[in-house]
């Protein structure tokens, strides 16, 4: 197969690059805990990760406590700040696979908090990207094309010579909107149909398949 020549890789971060539902659960759960509400099934915050963590906490405290997500925000990002790397780590076969590409442009494009970004990756590797983006810079949530636009601006890289690697229907969505193609991975935390049907120019299994398929 001949591989895909690309400048520029930008990847989604929770579910794609790292594993961090369980650091996310456990912070939701004390959230609910401290303001008197109760913990939520890990199964259900998983589900509620991907569209930033407003919406996130919108979810978890439910409809009939929206008068306590002031509060919900702010008790989680004390404590997330805290625990966000216990048991958060990049799945095996990513640092490999980014030290294979290390001549290339890469970036990050999540709709998590890029103060939370920033910890996380400072934690495990920031040397490894060229450009971070979070949900909260204003460039809009994926499937918005915003963020992606502006991390091609920034490096110079043509849409031809991109992929976006993501997780999830809002990452195969707004690489499509953002006219650049997609690699769907099936190890993260998306539900595979929905992606599916979004059709990604390419899913993996594993990150290394990334080296097989990009020059």
């Amino acid at each position: 197969m001949d591989k895909t020549p690309v400048d520029l890789m930008i990847f989604d971060l929770d579910g794609t690059l790292i594993e961090s539902k369980w650091d996310i659960a456990q912070s939701v759960n004390f959230t609910l805990a401290e303001l008197g509400l109760p913990e939520r099934p890990i199964e259900d915050i998983f589900g509620f990760v991907g569209d930033g963590v407003k919406r996130l906490l919108r979810l978890a405290v439910g409809e009939g406590n929206q008068a306590k997500f002031d509060e919900a925000l702010k008790i989680f990002r004390r404590y997330y700040l805290e625990h966000c790397l216990d048991r958060t780590g990049f799945y095996p076969g990513i640092e490999p696979m980014l030290q294979h590409f290390i001549h290339k442009d890469k970036a990050i494009a999540t709709n998590k908090s890029i103060e939370y970004t920033r910890v996380i990756l400072n934690g495990l590797g920031p040397q490894h990207f060229r450009y971070m983006v979070g949900g909260d810079n204003g460039f809009g949530l994926k499937p918005e094309p915003g963020m992606l636009l502006h991390i091609m601006e920034k490096t110079g890289a043509s849409k031809e010579r991109t992929v976006l690697v993501g997780d999830s229907t809002n990452d195969i969505n707004g690489g499509h909107n953002a006219g650049i193609r997609v690699c769907a991975v099936g190890y993260g935390m998306g539900n595979r149909a929905k992606m599916e049907a979004c059709q990604p120019d390419w899913f993996i299994e594993k990150p290394e398949q990334l080296m097989e398929i990009f020059l």
